[in-house]
């Protein structure tokens, strides 16, 4: 009888999360297999179920924020090893020969390939992936931990790393979820004079808790104003989905000032030429990283003891996990969870 695995798919845009068994098969040329220990549940894992993301192959499984260890590998494949830790991200492979990877920008790559949309992604047993999407986990940190670090994590990290920003300087965070509260800390242990944005006062507890060093309540404080008694902000990490909050930080920022755009968000930001001439300001996104920029990111969170906040789940809860991310109900990141291979 075949090997199989557990597998989560949907089987067209919009469909049902359904739990299936899957053969196993062996990794290709420049390929390894991954035993998956731990895959975390990501918004944009909403937008490739739903079919909304260009190259997305159905049925799809889901997931680009996995963690596990090298099950086997392929022919061609350099410096693995069967039993290695690894994470595996958003962006899966890059091809490191097209006109972006030789000039070192691998994460624009012409040919790359999303994990969770042109290949199956994490929310299974098991997960075969091309040797140029593995980062590598240190030991400080378990799957569970890992995981979710793999997209919100170096998504948060590689961001705020490629700013202008300098230790001492201003920055802020606004919004306190899957990416924010990451951000946090990210910003802190990176020196930052780190600034958290929210709804609420009952948050303002919580964002101390994640380093930051101020609190802005947003529905009682003019945020723009605030910031600005700071000195305003070198950067504003924007992670909540609300384009007018995003809108409202602007005249925040300090000469020079950045507002980095973070949550997959299809809606306009409203902001005037004047208020960036007025600042030298820019408004710009980045994406999450390649490889290399997860095992930055990992190995920069275990140094500093920066970890996410998770709520595990069984594999076989994967839709209820879902439903719970995509309500925004999960504190604040919901990981899908595999046995343990006998």
């Amino acid at each position: 009888m075949a090997a199989t695995y557990r597998s989560v798919e949907v089987a067209q845009p919009g469909g049902p999360i359904q739990l299936t068994d899957r053969p196993l098969r062996e990794p290709g040329r420049g390929e390894v297999r991954v035993c998956v220990e731990a895959c975390g549940v990501c918004h944009s894992d909403s937008q490739i179920a739903g079919g909304l993301l260009p190259g997305t192959v159905f049925p799809v499984t889901p997931g680009h924020e996995v963690a596990g260890h090298i099950d086997a590998l392929g022919a061609d494949v350099e410096d693995w090893q069967v039993g290695d830790r690894v994470a595996v991200g958003w962006t899966g492979f890059y091809c490191g020969s097209c006109y972006r990877c030789r000039r070192g920008d691998f994460v624009h790559c012409d040919h790359a390939k999303v994990t969770g949309a042109a290949f199956p992604g994490g929310y299974a047993e098991q997960l075969i992936v091309p040797q140029s999407g593995l980062a590598r986990i240190p030991d400080a940190l378990t799957a569970v931990e890992a995981a979710p670090l793999a997209c919100a994590g170096v998504t948060m990290f590689n961001s705020l790393r490629r700013t202008t920003a300098r230790p001492g300087d201003v920055v802020a965070i606004l919004g306190i979820g899957g990416l924010g509260h990451l951000g946090v800390q990210f910003a802190a242990h990176m020196g930052f004079r780190t600034v958290a944005i929210a709804r609420g006062s009952e948050k303002a507890d919580m964002a101390h808790k994640l380093g930051a060093h101020h609190y802005i309540d947003s529905t009682v404080d003019d945020v723009a104003g605030q910031l600005r008694k700071l000195g305003g902000a070198r950067v504003v990490a924007a992670t909540a989905t609300n384009p007018q909050a995003i809108s409202a930080t602007i005249d925040g920022l300090a000469p020079h000032g950045e507002l980095l755009t973070l949550a997959v968000l299809d809606e306009s930001i409203h902001v005037t030429p004047l208020q960036l001439i007025n600042s030298s300001g820019t408004v710009h996104g980045h994406p999450a990283g390649v490889a290399a920029d997860t095992e930055d990111t990992l190995d920069f969170a275990a140094l500093h003891g920066i970890r996410p906040w998770v709520e595990p789940i069984p594999l076989e809860d994967a839709a209820a996990g879902y439903y719970r991310m995509m309500r925004n109900q999960a504190r604040f990141r919901v990981v899908l969870t595999m046995p343990s291979p006998v």
